[in-house]
């Protein structure tokens, strides 16, 4: 074949190819956006609970997609092999959203347990003649991070014109989303709203959650084993197909440059990452 019909075939098949991407794409548009929109959703959640800003989000999530499939085509084409493509797109994809959800999922933690020991010291200042407002300054001014920004975000609110009681509430179901800050913020809505000895049921609160914290460290302590080695489980596979390429490198190479062997990476990988979520969640019991 001549150099300038083998430059027509190329160029048809990237017109074929690019045709087919194009009626691929235009088919699933609607299933495209309604993706965005949840992933759009789940990111703002905990992206709020980070105190980050969300507005140029679902353009970074648009840019982030387009990405990662031009990353699928290019491993798809020069590595000839879909499922090694489809493996890291969809790790590259899950990553960012883990972290996000880890550093999230932290702060709230955080947030917790210093939830208690910030009751205590409301309580105190309302016992000491103080307004609910600036027992919530005091608070913003006095707190531990990250709880000292949940206040201070509460407050900066206030000063701005927004009721204290929709500033709560939104703190309430917006960021913290936290049980615990919901009969805290409870507590504070009904005394606003009816009276009442608001020092004394925050105490009780504080009593309640430090009680809670107790049986949920009592409870970490006695499973920390059983989540090492859950830990352990899920990465050694890893470990063992680094040593075992000294050992036999054309069976490793194998599980790369052949479609059963793809298929046999993507299997261990997909059921090595479900394993171990599956025992987090078991090792994670709510109290």
């Amino acid at each position: 074949m001549s150099a300038e019909s083998t430059m027509v075939v190329a160029l048809a098949a990237s017109c074929f190819l690019g045709i087919c991407v194009s009626l691929f794409t235009y088919s699933v548009r609607t299933y495209y956006w309604l993706g965005i929109d949840r992933l759009e959703t789940d990111f703002a959640d905990k992206l709020r609970r980070l105190q980050v800003s969300t507005r140029h989000l679902r353009s970074w999530l648009i840019t982030w997609s387009f990405g990662l499939f031009v990353l699928f085509l290019a491993i798809m084409i020069l590595a000839g092999s879909p499922i090694l493509a489809i493996l890291i797109a969809s790790l590259l994809f899950c990553g960012p959203w883990w972290l996000i959800r880890s550093w999230a999922q932290k702060r709230r933690d955080q947030i917790e347990d210093q939830l208690a020991d910030s009751m205590v010291s409301l309580s105190s200042a309302i016992r000491a003649g103080l307004s609910l407002p600036q027992a919530i300054e005091m608070l913003a001014d006095n707190s531990p991070q990250p709880i000292k920004s949940e206040f201070a975000y509460i407050m900066t609110d206030y000063e701005m014109g927004k009721p204290l009681d929709r500033a709560i509430e939104e703190a309430k179901t917006q960021r913290l989303k936290s049980e615990n800050f919901a009969l805290f913020a409870a507590a504070l809505l009904a005394s606003r709203d009816s009276g009442g000895r608001l020092n004394e049921t925050v105490d009780r609160i504080a009593h309640s959650v430090r009680e809670l914290q107790r049986l949920e460290r009592k409870l970490k302590s006695e499973t920390a084993q059983a989540r090492k080695s859950a830990v352990y489980m899920a990465i050694i596979p890893f470990f063992i197909l680094v040593a075992y390429y000294f050992i036999d490198e054309q069976a490793v190479a194998t599980l790369f440059i052949t479609t059963s062997g793809n298929f046999l990476l993507f299997a261990a990988v997909l059921l090595d990452i479900i394993a171990y979520f599956w025992m987090a969640h078991i090792l994670n019991p709510d109290i």
